[in-house]
């Protein structure tokens, strides 16, 4: 039994496990060990608090975009508002101007038509005046008869221009 190689790697085993015993090996190995779980920890708690972090920034700026997607809405609906009214602003505007240049236009017409019913009331009146004239005159002789046609066709002309 002492000649067999399993004994002799059993043997070199144990005193390996002895020298390093012996020098602190194993105290090294755990406080290797505790030293290396504490930074994995510590890593695990820093990685924790920038995950908490970075969701926090994440609400953060969704609530932001939420409130400026708002904003825009809002802005937009303002647009548009502003938009209708001006629309129908210049709609009245444009209806009053086209009423009032209606208006003017039908007082020229008016005015127009007057004025050429004088003129031609006017013109019948002398037509007419020339016309009596020349009747009066061909049937009257005489300073009387001279004086009834002065007196008549005054009286005439100025019924006709009235």
């Amino acid at each position: 039994m002492l000649l067999t190689a399993e004994f002799w790697v059993a043997v070199a085993f144990v005193a390996f496990l002895a020298i390093v015993w012996r020098v602190g090996g194993f105290s090294m190995m755990t406080s290797g060990l505790d030293n290396r779980a504490k930074r994995v920890r510590h890593e695990l708690d820093e990685a924790r608090r920038l995950r908490e972090e970075a969701a926090a920034v994440l609400a953060d700026y969704k609530r932001r975009r939420n409130e400026a997607e708002k904003e825009a809405e809002a802005i937009v609906a303002n647009a548009r508002e502003d938009a209708e009214r001006l629309a129908a602003e210049g709609h009245a505007r444009l209806n009053e101007f086209v009423a009032r240049r209606t208006k003017a236009a039908e007082a020229k017409i008016a005015q127009a038509e007057a004025q050429a019913a004088a003129q031609v009331r006017a013109a019948a009146a002398d037509a007419a005046v020339k016309v009596s004239e020349t009747l009066l005159r061909e049937r009257f002789q005489g300073a009387a008869a001279q004086d009834l046609v002065r007196a008549s066709l005054g009286d005439v002309k100025s019924r006709l221009q009235a």
